[in-house]
C-alpha cells in the first residue's frame, strides 16, 4: 500500500510567460516577462522597457504551448498526471491591466485548455499571477508600489472566477509572492520599474526596499480579498498561496550563526506565509521595518481583511537550501538568488544549486507544524543542459535521480505525519527560465528542440524520465526505480 493517499495529486507546473509564446496574439498585451531579454547563467538577461530590434526576447515565442496545448497536455496525460499547475497570462484576460471588461479570445482559449484537461481527467490547479505584471500597470502605476493595483487584481479574479466556476476548483493567488523580500523580485514579481526609458540589468536593479514592501502589503491584501471572492462565486473553490522555500541551516553552531539564520527564516520563509496563512503581520518584522526605515501604509479595515483572507493550503516551490553564516570571508554560492554560502556536505547542479533532498522533508515538517494545513510542493525539479544522443533518445538519469531522492523525502515526511496533497515538478516540459531567461537549463520529463539563438523546430521529445515519471504516477509513488 502506498505511504501517498489514494487520491494524491501527481502532476507538472509551467507558468504562461515561460511557455506559451504568442506574446502579441488575440488581443494579449505586454508583460513585464515580454519586455526581458534572453541571458545566461553568467550574465543577466536585460530589461528592455522600450523593445529593441534584432533582440532576442524568449517569452515572445517561449515553446509555443499557446497553439501547441493539446499536444502538450496529451503527453501528461501519457505520463499518468492528476493534475496539470499552469497560469494564466493576465494581460490575455485584460491586455493592459485597466479595461473594465475582460478580452473573450483570452477567456475562451483557457476555457479550451481546462476542457482539455478535464477532457483527460486532469484536474487543473491555476496560478492566478505568475510573474508577468501588465506592463500598462506599471506604465500608468507602478503596478503593485500602488494601491490602486489591488481592484485591477480583483476584476481579474472576478473574470476566471465566473468564467471557470464548476471547472476548477485549486487556485493560487500569487507565485512566489516571498521573491518580493529581494530586489530581483520588484519587476519579476510585483512588475516595478522606476525608470521606464532606460535599459536596467535584470539582477542589478536598483532596489527600494520601501517600495517592495509596500507592494507587498498590496499583495497581501489583494490576496485575502480574492479568497473571499472565490469562496463567494463558487463554495468549492480551494485557494492557495504559493511561496519559495528556501531551506536554510546555520553554517556553524555558533550562536551568531545560528541567531542569522533565524532571522533570514523570519524574512525569506515565514513573513508572506505568516500573514497569508494566519491572517496578520508577525510581531518580529516590527524591528525589521524599524531598522530599514520602512513604514507600511496600511487602510483602515487592512487588519481585518488580513485575518479573514486566509488562504485554505500551503503550496511552494522548493529547489536547494543554502546556509547563513557571520564570517565575511566566506562568499554566497553560485545560484544562490536568495542569499546564503555554500553547504561543505552537499554538492550542487550545474547552475550552482545545492542538491539537498533531505532538506524537503525538513520543509515539510517546519511548514506543517507551523500552520497545520493540506501542502503542496508545486515545483521541484532539476534544471540541467540535457542531450539529443545519435539515437534521438535524451538519457536524463541524473533527473531520475534527483527526483527519486526528492519524492523518497516526501514519503518520510508523510510518515512524519504531514498533510501533502499532490506534487508537480517544474517545468514538466522544457521551457523559458524566469531567472537566467535561457532555454538550455531544461527541467522537463519532454525535451523541447528549442535553443537559446532562437533557433529549433519546437518538436517534443520524450526523455528516460518521461517513462520512469509514468511509472512513479501509476505506482502512486512507491515504484521509484528505473524501468
Amino acid at each position: 500500500m502506498s505511504v501517498f493517499k489514494e487520491n494524491f495529486l501527481w502532476g507538472g507546473a509551467t507558468a504562461a510567460n515561460q511557455c506559451e509564446g504568442a506574446w502579441n496574439v488575440d488581443g494579449k498585451g505586454v508583460s513585464v516577462a515580454d519586455i526581458c531579454t534572453g541571458g545566461t547563467l553568467g550574465k543577466s538577461k536585460m530589461i528592455t522597457p522600450v523593445l529593441q530590434d534584432g533582440t532576442f526576447y524568449p517569452s515572445h515565442d517561449a515553446i509555443q504551448h499557446y497553439t501547441r496545448f493539446r499536444e502538450d497536455i496529451r503527453l501528461f496525460a501519457e505520463m499518468g498526471f492528476k493534475v496539470y499547475r499552469f497560469s494564466i497570462a493576465w494581460t490575455r484576460i485584460f491586455p493592459n491591466g485597466d479595461e473594465t471588461e475582460p478580452n473573450e479570445a483570452g477567456l475562451k482559449h483557457y476555457e479550451e485548455v481546462i476542457d482539455t484537461c478535464l477532457s483527460y481527467g486532469i484536474e487543473p490547479l491555476i496560478t492566478i499571477s505568475h510573474y508577468e505584471v501588465p506592463f500598462g500597470l506599471t506604465k500608468k502605476c507602478n503596478a503593485w508600489a500602488s494601491r490602486e493595483m489591488i481592484g485591477y487584481f480583483l476584476n481579474y479574479c472576478r473574470a476566471i472566477f465566473t468564467r471557470y466556476r464548476g471547472k476548477v476548483k485549486y487556485w493560487l493567488t500569487f507565485n512566489e509572492i516571498n521573491s518580493a523580500s529581494k530586489p530581483m523580485g520588484a519587476l519579476l514579481n510585483q512588475g516595478i520599474l522606476n525608470d521606464l526609458e532606460h535599459p536596467t540589468v535584470f539582477m542589478k536593479q536598483p532596489d527600494n526596499p520601501q517600495q517592495r514592501y509596500q507592494g507587498l502589503h498590496h499583495m497581501f491584501v489583494a490576496s485575502a480579498l480574492a479568497v473571499k471572492m472565490a469562496h463567494e462565486i463558487d463554495p468549492s473553490y480551494r485557494v492557495g498561496n504559493m511561496m519559495i522555500y528556501s531551506a536554510s541551516y546555520p553554517r556553524t553552531c555558533a550562536p551568531a550563526d545560528v541567531l542569522k539564520n533565524q532571522q533570514y527564516n523570519r524574512i525569506i520563509n515565514y513573513f508572506c506565509s505568516d500573514v497569508q496563512c494566519r491572517g496578520a503581520y508577525p510581531s518580529y518584522m516590527e524591528r525589521f521595518f524599524a531598522e530599514n526605515q520602512i513604514h507600511i501604509q496600511k487602510e483602515d479595515g487592512d487588519d481585518a481583511i488580513l485575518k479573514a483572507g486566509t488562504v485554505d493550503f500551503y503550496t511552494f516551490s522548493y529547489y536547494m537550501s543554502s546556509c547563513q553564516t557571520t564570517d565575511r570571508t566566506i562568499k554566497d554560492g553560485l545560484g544562490n538568488i536568495l542569499g546564503g554560502v555554500p553547504n561543505p556536505y552537499l554538492r550542487a547542479s550545474n547552475w550552482g544549486w545545492q542538491i539537498d533532498p533531505e532538506g524537503l522533508r525538513y520543509a515539510l515538517n517546519d511548514i506543517y507544524d507551523r500552520y497545520g494545513l493540506p501542502i503542496m510542493v508545486v515545483e521541484n525539479g532539476l534544471g540541467a543542459r540535457d542531450q539529443i544522443e545519435k539515437d534521438g533518445s535524451i538519457q536524463d538519469d541524473y533527473r531520475i535521480d534527483y527526483l527519486k531522492q526528492h519524492i523518497q523525502q516526501m514519503k518520510e515526511a508523510v510518515k512524519d505525519g504531514v498533510d501533502l496533497m499532490g506534487y508537480t515538478p517544474w517545468g514538466c516540459i522544457d521551457l523559458v527560465s524566469a531567472s537566467t531567461g535561457e532555454y538550455a537549463n531544461r527541467y522537463g520529463f519532454i525535451y523541447v528542440r528549442r535553443y537559446d539563438d532562437g533557433t529549433g523546430d519546437f518538436a517534443r521529445l520524450k526523455k528516460k524520465s518521461f517513462y520512469w515519471y509514468q511509472n512513479v504516477i501509476r505506482t502512486n509513488g512507491e515504484c521509484l526505480e528505473e524501468i
